[in-house]
Protein backbone atom coordinates (compact mmCIF):
# COMPACT_ATOMS: atom_id res chain seq x y z
CA UNK A 1 0.00 0.00 0.00
CA UNK A 2 1.19 3.51 -1.04
CA UNK A 3 2.12 6.02 1.61
CA UNK A 4 -0.30 8.82 1.99
CA UNK A 5 -0.19 11.75 -0.31
CA UNK A 6 -0.91 14.27 2.81
CA UNK A 7 0.19 14.44 6.11
CA UNK A 8 -3.11 16.47 7.13
CA UNK A 9 -5.87 17.94 4.46
CA UNK A 10 -8.44 20.18 5.92
CA UNK A 11 -11.91 19.98 4.10
CA UNK A 12 -12.82 23.78 4.18
CA UNK A 13 -11.21 27.22 4.20
CA UNK A 14 -13.13 28.71 6.68
CA UNK A 15 -11.57 30.76 9.92
CA UNK A 16 -10.77 27.81 11.23
CA UNK A 17 -9.92 25.79 8.18
CA UNK A 18 -7.00 27.82 6.79
CA UNK A 19 -5.61 28.74 10.12
CA UNK A 20 -5.03 24.53 10.71
CA UNK A 21 -3.86 24.14 7.55
CA UNK A 22 -1.26 27.15 7.78
CA UNK A 23 -0.68 25.91 11.23
CA UNK A 24 -0.02 22.25 10.73
CA UNK A 25 2.09 23.58 7.87
CA UNK A 26 4.29 25.58 9.88
CA UNK A 27 4.83 22.13 11.99
CA UNK A 28 6.31 21.07 9.16
CA UNK A 29 3.79 18.43 7.81
CA UNK A 30 2.47 18.27 4.34
CA UNK A 31 -0.86 19.81 4.06
CA UNK A 32 -3.50 21.01 1.39
CA UNK A 33 -6.77 22.84 2.11
CA UNK A 34 -10.03 21.28 -0.22
CA UNK A 35 -12.55 24.36 -0.68
CA UNK A 36 -15.99 24.30 -3.10
CA UNK A 37 -15.99 28.49 -3.23
CA UNK A 38 -13.93 30.25 -5.54
CA UNK A 39 -11.94 32.10 -3.23
CA UNK A 40 -10.60 31.22 0.22
CA UNK A 41 -12.02 32.21 3.75
CA UNK A 42 -15.41 30.56 3.74
CA UNK A 43 -18.45 32.26 4.99
CA UNK A 44 -16.96 34.45 7.35
CA UNK A 45 -14.69 36.78 4.92
CA UNK A 46 -16.72 36.12 1.78
CA UNK A 47 -20.53 36.72 2.68
CA UNK A 48 -19.89 37.50 6.75
CA UNK A 49 -17.97 38.95 9.26
CA UNK A 50 -15.61 40.87 6.71
CA UNK A 51 -18.62 42.35 4.49
CA UNK A 52 -20.90 43.12 7.07
CA UNK A 53 -18.09 45.05 8.79
CA UNK A 54 -17.79 46.70 6.26
CA UNK A 55 -21.30 48.02 5.88
CA UNK A 56 -21.36 48.95 9.23
CA UNK A 57 -18.46 51.20 9.21
CA UNK A 58 -19.67 52.90 6.08
CA UNK A 59 -23.03 53.00 7.27
CA UNK A 60 -22.08 55.03 10.53
CA UNK A 61 -20.21 57.04 8.56
CA UNK A 62 -22.78 57.99 6.67
CA UNK A 63 -25.55 58.23 9.56
CA UNK A 64 -22.58 60.85 11.31
CA UNK A 65 -22.45 63.30 8.82
CA UNK A 66 -26.22 62.75 7.71
CA UNK A 67 -27.54 62.95 11.80
CA UNK A 68 -25.93 66.45 11.95
CA UNK A 69 -24.33 64.66 14.79
CA UNK A 70 -20.75 66.03 13.94
CA UNK A 71 -22.05 69.21 14.03
CA UNK A 72 -21.58 69.52 18.14
CA UNK A 73 -17.58 69.25 17.07
CA UNK A 74 -18.03 72.56 14.57
CA UNK A 75 -18.12 69.86 11.53
CA UNK A 76 -20.99 71.38 9.64
CA UNK A 77 -22.35 68.94 6.38
CA UNK A 78 -24.50 69.61 3.94
CA UNK A 79 -26.13 68.01 1.10
CA UNK A 80 -24.84 64.15 2.22
CA UNK A 81 -26.12 61.67 -0.10
CA UNK A 82 -25.83 58.17 -0.52
CA UNK A 83 -23.72 56.51 -3.50
CA UNK A 84 -24.97 52.74 -2.50
CA UNK A 85 -22.34 51.19 -5.48
CA UNK A 86 -19.08 52.33 -3.90
CA UNK A 87 -20.34 51.28 -0.62
CA UNK A 88 -21.22 48.00 -1.91
CA UNK A 89 -17.48 48.17 -4.03
CA UNK A 90 -15.30 49.27 -1.23
CA UNK A 91 -17.24 46.09 1.23
CA UNK A 92 -15.99 43.90 -2.01
CA UNK A 93 -12.80 45.33 -2.70
CA UNK A 94 -11.74 44.64 1.31
CA UNK A 95 -12.98 40.83 0.65
CA UNK A 96 -10.88 40.54 -2.66
CA UNK A 97 -7.62 42.06 -0.37
CA UNK A 98 -8.45 39.49 2.89
CA UNK A 99 -9.03 36.44 0.48
CA UNK A 100 -6.23 37.17 -1.84
CA UNK A 101 -3.97 38.07 1.48
CA UNK A 102 -4.54 33.99 2.60
CA UNK A 103 -3.88 32.32 -0.77
CA UNK A 104 -0.71 34.33 -0.28
CA UNK A 105 -0.67 32.86 3.02
CA UNK A 106 -1.00 29.08 1.70
CA UNK A 107 1.81 29.78 -0.62
CA UNK A 108 4.30 30.93 1.90
CA UNK A 109 3.68 28.09 3.91
CA UNK A 110 3.27 25.63 1.04
CA UNK A 111 -0.52 24.30 1.83
CA UNK A 112 -1.50 23.08 -1.19
CA UNK A 113 -5.30 24.46 -2.21
CA UNK A 114 -7.63 22.10 -3.95
CA UNK A 115 -10.27 23.22 -5.82
CA UNK A 116 -13.91 21.24 -5.50
CA UNK A 117 -15.74 19.98 -2.87
CA UNK A 118 -14.60 17.12 -1.05
CA UNK A 119 -16.48 13.62 -0.62
CA UNK A 120 -14.93 10.57 1.66
CA UNK A 121 -14.15 7.28 0.41
CA UNK A 122 -13.26 5.91 3.48
CA UNK A 123 -11.73 6.95 7.05
CA UNK A 124 -8.17 7.33 5.08
CA UNK A 125 -8.92 8.59 1.67
CA UNK A 126 -11.61 11.22 -0.53
CA UNK A 127 -12.44 12.52 -3.62
CA UNK A 128 -12.30 15.74 -5.12
CA UNK A 129 -14.23 15.68 -8.84
CA UNK A 130 -11.88 13.22 -10.50
CA UNK A 131 -8.92 13.15 -7.82
CA UNK A 132 -8.46 10.70 -5.34
CA UNK A 133 -6.61 11.59 -2.48
CA UNK A 134 -5.13 10.15 0.85
CA UNK A 135 -3.54 11.61 3.95
CA UNK A 136 -2.72 10.42 7.32
CA UNK A 137 -5.02 13.13 8.82
CA UNK A 138 -8.91 15.06 7.68
CA UNK A 139 -9.80 17.81 9.29
CA UNK A 140 -13.47 18.54 8.89
CA UNK A 141 -13.85 22.55 9.21
CA UNK A 142 -16.84 22.62 6.52
CA UNK A 143 -18.58 25.83 8.95
CA UNK A 144 -22.09 26.00 8.53
CA UNK A 145 -24.66 27.48 6.17
CA UNK A 146 -27.84 29.66 6.94
CA UNK A 147 -31.05 27.84 8.82
CA UNK A 148 -34.56 28.16 7.25
CA UNK A 149 -37.55 27.55 8.37
CA UNK A 150 -39.87 25.58 6.76
CA UNK A 151 -42.33 26.55 4.03
CA UNK A 152 -40.07 29.99 3.78
CA UNK A 153 -37.67 29.66 0.43
CA UNK A 154 -35.58 32.77 -0.10
CA UNK A 155 -35.64 33.76 -3.61
CA UNK A 156 -32.78 35.88 -4.03
CA UNK A 157 -34.79 39.02 -4.52
CA UNK A 158 -37.78 40.05 -1.94
CA UNK A 159 -37.20 37.39 0.44
CA UNK A 160 -33.02 37.05 1.25
CA UNK A 161 -30.99 35.63 3.62
CA UNK A 162 -27.65 37.77 4.92
CA UNK A 163 -25.45 37.06 1.84
CA UNK A 164 -28.21 38.60 -0.40
CA UNK A 165 -28.56 41.39 2.44
CA UNK A 166 -24.98 42.64 1.89
CA UNK A 167 -25.92 43.53 -1.67
CA UNK A 168 -29.08 45.10 -1.81
CA UNK A 169 -28.78 47.21 -5.12
CA UNK A 170 -31.00 49.84 -3.09
CA UNK A 171 -31.86 50.96 0.11
CA UNK A 172 -35.77 49.42 1.02
CA UNK A 173 -38.17 51.47 2.22
CA UNK A 174 -38.90 48.62 4.49
CA UNK A 175 -36.91 45.73 5.75
CA UNK A 176 -38.67 42.99 7.58
CA UNK A 177 -35.72 40.74 9.68
CA UNK A 178 -37.06 37.59 10.70
CA UNK A 179 -34.33 36.62 13.87
CA UNK A 180 -33.14 39.13 16.74
CA UNK A 181 -29.72 37.61 16.70
CA UNK A 182 -26.19 38.89 16.23
CA UNK A 183 -26.61 38.68 12.20
CA UNK A 184 -30.09 40.14 12.00
CA UNK A 185 -29.41 42.97 13.99
CA UNK A 186 -26.06 43.84 12.50
CA UNK A 187 -27.65 43.55 8.97
CA UNK A 188 -30.76 45.30 10.14
CA UNK A 189 -28.77 48.50 11.72
CA UNK A 190 -26.95 48.20 8.29
CA UNK A 191 -30.10 49.23 6.25
CA UNK A 192 -31.63 51.49 9.17
CA UNK A 193 -28.52 53.67 8.85
CA UNK A 194 -29.15 53.79 5.48
CA UNK A 195 -32.95 54.86 5.44
CA UNK A 196 -34.89 51.68 5.42
CA UNK A 197 -37.71 51.30 8.38
CA UNK A 198 -36.69 48.19 10.12
CA UNK A 199 -38.68 45.69 11.82
CA UNK A 200 -37.47 42.76 13.89
CA UNK A 201 -39.40 39.58 14.59
CA UNK A 202 -37.99 37.51 17.32
CA UNK A 203 -39.96 34.18 18.54
CA UNK A 204 -38.00 34.54 22.15
CA UNK A 205 -39.44 36.91 24.72
CA UNK A 206 -36.66 39.60 23.91
CA UNK A 207 -33.59 39.78 21.09
CA UNK A 208 -30.21 37.69 21.71
CA UNK A 209 -31.89 35.67 23.85
CA UNK A 210 -28.73 33.80 25.33
CA UNK A 211 -27.37 37.12 26.08
CA UNK A 212 -27.85 38.39 29.93
CA UNK A 213 -31.09 39.44 30.08
CA UNK A 214 -30.21 43.07 31.73
CA UNK A 215 -28.02 43.85 28.51
CA UNK A 216 -30.26 42.23 26.30
CA UNK A 217 -32.99 44.93 27.63
CA UNK A 218 -30.94 47.67 28.01
CA UNK A 219 -29.81 46.67 24.08
CA UNK A 220 -33.34 46.50 22.66
CA UNK A 221 -34.32 50.11 24.22
CA UNK A 222 -30.85 51.62 22.56
CA UNK A 223 -32.13 50.14 19.23
CA UNK A 224 -35.85 50.90 19.40
CA UNK A 225 -33.86 54.95 20.01
CA UNK A 226 -32.23 54.37 17.68
CA UNK A 227 -35.64 53.88 15.43
CA UNK A 228 -35.53 49.88 15.06
CA UNK A 229 -39.15 48.24 15.48
CA UNK A 230 -38.71 45.11 17.72
CA UNK A 231 -41.27 42.21 17.89
CA UNK A 232 -40.70 40.38 20.26
CA UNK A 233 -42.63 37.26 21.91
CA UNK A 234 -43.92 36.85 18.39
CA UNK A 235 -44.27 33.69 15.68
CA UNK A 236 -43.85 34.37 11.63
CA UNK A 237 -46.88 31.76 10.47
CA UNK A 238 -45.91 32.55 7.12
CA UNK A 239 -43.78 34.69 4.24
CA UNK A 240 -45.33 34.76 0.66
CA UNK A 241 -44.14 36.79 -2.50
CA UNK A 242 -46.15 40.03 -3.08
CA UNK A 243 -45.76 41.93 -6.18
CA UNK A 244 -42.61 43.03 -6.22
CA UNK A 245 -42.21 42.72 -1.89
CA UNK A 246 -43.67 40.56 0.39
CA UNK A 247 -45.97 39.89 3.02
CA UNK A 248 -45.32 39.00 6.47
CA UNK A 249 -47.49 36.95 8.61
CA UNK A 250 -47.25 36.61 11.92
CA UNK A 251 -49.19 36.12 15.79
CA UNK A 252 -48.11 35.99 18.90
CA UNK A 253 -45.86 33.27 19.88
CA UNK A 254 -48.45 32.31 23.17
CA UNK A 255 -51.27 32.36 20.46
CA UNK A 256 -53.70 34.90 19.50
CA UNK A 257 -54.94 37.16 16.54
CA UNK A 258 -52.70 37.22 13.51
CA UNK A 259 -51.29 40.25 11.42
CA UNK A 260 -49.57 40.89 8.40
CA UNK A 261 -46.51 42.70 7.93
CA UNK A 262 -46.14 44.12 3.92
CA UNK A 263 -42.12 44.62 3.23
CA UNK A 264 -40.13 45.70 0.30
CA UNK A 265 -37.44 42.97 1.57
CA UNK A 266 -37.67 40.06 4.04
CA UNK A 267 -34.22 39.13 5.91
CA UNK A 268 -34.30 35.70 6.93
CA UNK A 269 -31.77 35.08 9.86
CA UNK A 270 -32.75 32.84 12.13
CA UNK A 271 -29.67 30.92 12.29
CA UNK A 272 -27.29 28.97 10.71
CA UNK A 273 -26.99 24.92 10.49
CA UNK A 274 -23.38 22.56 10.52
CA UNK A 275 -22.37 22.14 6.84
CA UNK A 276 -22.35 18.44 6.17
CA UNK A 277 -24.18 17.69 3.84
CA UNK A 278 -22.37 15.70 0.55
CA UNK A 279 -19.44 14.47 2.58
CA UNK A 280 -20.65 11.07 3.03
CA UNK A 281 -19.30 10.88 6.64
CA UNK A 282 -21.22 7.82 6.82
CA UNK A 283 -18.39 6.03 4.89
CA UNK A 284 -15.83 6.87 7.84
CA UNK A 285 -18.22 5.35 10.50
CA UNK A 286 -19.23 8.53 11.65
CA UNK A 287 -22.33 9.28 13.00
CA UNK A 288 -23.72 13.17 13.83
CA UNK A 289 -25.24 14.02 16.74
CA UNK A 290 -27.80 16.96 16.80
CA UNK A 291 -26.38 17.21 13.10
CA UNK A 292 -22.98 18.00 14.66
CA UNK A 293 -20.13 15.87 14.36
CA UNK A 294 -18.77 14.65 17.78
CA UNK A 295 -15.57 15.21 18.85
CA UNK A 296 -13.11 14.83 22.18
CA UNK A 297 -11.49 17.82 23.77
CA UNK A 298 -8.41 17.44 21.69
CA UNK A 299 -10.88 17.93 18.39
CA UNK A 300 -10.46 13.74 17.39
CA UNK A 301 -13.58 11.86 16.47
CA UNK A 302 -13.47 8.62 17.28
CA UNK A 303 -12.11 7.60 13.74
CA UNK A 304 -8.55 7.59 14.10
CA UNK A 305 -6.80 10.26 11.94
CA UNK A 306 -10.43 12.07 11.44
CA UNK A 307 -10.75 15.23 13.66
CA UNK A 308 -13.09 18.38 13.57
CA UNK A 309 -13.62 21.90 14.15
CA UNK A 310 -15.75 24.83 13.88
CA UNK A 311 -19.29 25.28 13.32
CA UNK A 312 -19.53 21.51 12.57
CA UNK A 313 -18.61 20.60 15.97
CA UNK A 314 -20.37 21.78 19.18
CA UNK A 315 -20.38 25.43 20.57
CA UNK A 316 -21.17 28.82 19.52
CA UNK A 317 -21.00 29.37 15.90
CA UNK A 318 -18.42 32.03 15.81
CA UNK A 319 -15.07 33.02 13.72
CA UNK A 320 -12.57 33.40 16.38
CA UNK A 321 -14.01 30.08 17.99
CA UNK A 322 -12.74 28.29 14.59
CA UNK A 323 -9.59 29.71 14.61
CA UNK A 324 -8.46 28.67 17.76
CA UNK A 325 -9.11 25.32 17.49
CA UNK A 326 -8.25 25.29 14.45
CA UNK A 327 -4.63 25.89 15.85
CA UNK A 328 -5.25 23.80 18.63
CA UNK A 329 -6.33 20.64 16.26
CA UNK A 330 -3.25 21.31 14.22
CA UNK A 331 -0.79 21.07 17.02
CA UNK A 332 -2.41 18.12 18.77
CA UNK A 333 -1.71 16.50 15.57
CA UNK A 334 1.96 17.91 15.16
CA UNK A 335 2.39 16.03 18.90
CA UNK A 336 2.34 19.08 20.52
CA UNK A 337 -0.86 19.87 22.99
CA UNK A 338 -3.55 22.09 21.77
CA UNK A 339 -6.32 23.63 24.09
CA UNK A 340 -9.06 25.72 23.94
CA UNK A 341 -10.67 27.10 26.90
CA UNK A 342 -14.58 27.10 25.90
CA UNK A 343 -15.27 28.57 29.07
CA UNK A 344 -13.81 32.08 27.62
CA UNK A 345 -14.72 32.61 23.99
CA UNK A 346 -16.00 36.28 23.76
CA UNK A 347 -18.64 36.77 21.56
CA UNK A 348 -19.23 40.67 19.40
CA UNK A 349 -22.48 42.52 18.20
CA UNK A 350 -21.17 44.94 16.33
CA UNK A 351 -24.02 47.29 15.90
CA UNK A 352 -23.58 51.09 17.49
CA UNK A 353 -22.83 50.71 20.13
CA UNK A 354 -21.30 47.08 20.39
CA UNK A 355 -22.52 44.58 22.63
CA UNK A 356 -19.08 42.30 23.99
CA UNK A 357 -19.65 39.54 26.22
CA UNK A 358 -17.92 37.09 27.68
CA UNK A 359 -18.19 33.79 30.21
CA UNK A 360 -21.35 33.67 31.98
CA UNK A 361 -24.49 35.55 32.49
CA UNK A 362 -26.36 35.76 35.69
CA UNK A 363 -28.93 33.85 34.99
CA UNK A 364 -26.76 30.69 34.02
CA UNK A 365 -24.81 31.83 37.81
CA UNK A 366 -28.31 31.24 39.09
CA UNK A 367 -28.96 28.50 37.30
CA UNK A 368 -26.04 26.98 38.55
CA UNK A 369 -26.56 27.92 42.20
CA UNK A 370 -23.62 29.87 41.98
CA UNK A 371 -23.35 33.03 44.79
CA UNK A 372 -21.84 35.69 43.21
CA UNK A 373 -21.17 39.86 42.53
CA UNK A 374 -22.54 42.38 40.34
CA UNK A 375 -20.46 45.29 39.48
CA UNK A 376 -21.77 47.94 37.23
CA UNK A 377 -20.13 51.39 35.22
CA UNK A 378 -22.05 53.32 33.51
CA UNK A 379 -20.39 54.92 30.02
CA UNK A 380 -22.07 58.33 30.92
CA UNK A 381 -20.19 58.03 33.54
CA UNK A 382 -16.81 57.77 31.64
CA UNK A 383 -14.85 60.81 30.39
CA UNK A 384 -13.83 58.99 27.02
CA UNK A 385 -17.48 58.93 26.26
CA UNK A 386 -18.84 61.52 27.61
CA UNK A 387 -16.08 63.95 25.47
CA UNK A 388 -17.20 61.67 22.31
CA UNK A 389 -20.81 62.42 23.49
CA UNK A 390 -21.81 58.56 22.79
CA UNK A 391 -22.26 57.60 25.97
CA UNK A 392 -24.91 54.36 25.42
CA UNK A 393 -24.21 51.42 27.54
CA UNK A 394 -22.47 50.17 30.55
CA UNK A 395 -20.36 47.43 31.87
CA UNK A 396 -20.83 44.82 34.20
CA UNK A 397 -18.60 42.35 35.91
CA UNK A 398 -19.83 39.19 37.90
CA UNK A 399 -16.93 37.82 40.09
CA UNK A 400 -17.09 34.34 41.99
CA UNK A 401 -18.42 35.62 45.87
CA UNK A 402 -15.87 33.85 47.20
CA UNK A 403 -13.01 33.87 46.05
CA UNK A 404 -13.22 36.98 43.86
CA UNK A 405 -12.23 35.43 40.10
CA UNK A 406 -13.93 37.02 37.56
CA UNK A 407 -16.04 35.11 35.55
CA UNK A 408 -18.28 37.24 33.18
CA UNK A 409 -18.26 40.46 31.85
CA UNK A 410 -20.57 42.50 29.51
CA UNK A 411 -20.73 45.34 28.05
CA UNK A 412 -22.56 47.74 25.31
CA UNK A 413 -20.66 50.03 24.26
CA UNK A 414 -18.65 52.33 21.19
CA UNK A 415 -16.06 50.06 20.91
CA UNK A 416 -17.31 47.10 23.03
CA UNK A 417 -15.72 44.62 21.05
CA UNK A 418 -12.11 46.06 21.90
CA UNK A 419 -12.93 46.18 25.45
CA UNK A 420 -14.00 42.38 25.35
CA UNK A 421 -10.51 40.86 24.58
CA UNK A 422 -8.94 42.60 27.95
CA UNK A 423 -11.86 40.58 30.28
CA UNK A 424 -11.32 37.64 27.96
CA UNK A 425 -7.54 37.38 28.83
CA UNK A 426 -8.19 38.63 32.34
CA UNK A 427 -10.30 36.14 32.77
CA UNK A 428 -8.05 33.01 30.90
CA UNK A 429 -5.20 34.32 33.72
CA UNK A 430 -7.76 33.74 36.72
CA UNK A 431 -8.07 37.54 37.03
CA UNK A 432 -9.75 38.39 40.18
CA UNK A 433 -11.88 41.69 40.23
CA UNK A 434 -9.57 43.57 42.61
CA UNK A 435 -6.73 42.31 39.72
CA UNK A 436 -8.27 44.31 37.27
CA UNK A 437 -9.18 46.84 39.48
CA UNK A 438 -5.59 47.73 40.52
CA UNK A 439 -4.34 47.74 36.76
CA UNK A 440 -3.61 51.37 35.81
CA UNK A 441 -5.73 51.76 32.74
CA UNK A 442 -4.87 54.75 30.53
CA UNK A 443 -6.64 57.99 30.78
CA UNK A 444 -8.81 58.78 29.24
CA UNK A 445 -9.97 55.68 28.01
CA UNK A 446 -13.43 53.54 27.36
CA UNK A 447 -11.63 50.85 29.11
CA UNK A 448 -11.38 52.37 32.18
CA UNK A 449 -15.11 51.86 32.27
CA UNK A 450 -14.22 48.02 32.81
CA UNK A 451 -11.63 49.04 35.71
CA UNK A 452 -14.18 51.13 37.38
CA UNK A 453 -17.24 47.70 36.88
CA UNK A 454 -14.49 46.05 38.58
CA UNK A 455 -14.24 48.23 41.36
CA UNK A 456 -17.42 48.14 41.86
CA UNK A 457 -17.83 44.82 42.57
CA UNK A 458 -16.89 45.38 46.19
CA UNK A 459 -18.88 49.10 46.18
CA UNK A 460 -15.97 51.51 45.63
CA UNK A 461 -16.30 53.07 42.50
CA UNK A 462 -14.44 56.30 41.86
CA UNK A 463 -16.38 58.00 39.52
CA UNK A 464 -20.15 57.51 40.05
Amino acid sequence: MSAPEFDVVVIGSGPGGYVAAIRAAQHGLKVACIEKRGTLGGTCLNVGCIPSKALLHGSHYYEEAKSGHLARFGVNVTGVSLDLPVLLAEKDKAVKELTGGIEMLFKKNKVEWIKGEARFNDARSITVGERAITAKNFIIATGSEVALLPGMTPDGEAIITSTEALALPKVPEHLVVIGGGYIGLEMGSVWRRLGAKVTVIEYAPRIVPAMDIEVANAFAKILTKQGLVLKTATKVVSVARAGAGAVVTVEPAAGGAAETIAADVVLLSIGRRPNTDGLNLEATGLTLEKGRVPIGHDFATKVPGIWAIGDVVEGPMLAHKAEDEGMACADNIAGLTGYVNHDVIPAVVYTHPEVGTVGKTEEELKAAGVAYKVGKFLMAANSRAKTNRDTDGFVKVLADAKTDRVVGVHIIGSVAGTMIAQAAQAMEFGASSEDIALTCHAHPTHSEALKEAAMAVTGKPIHM
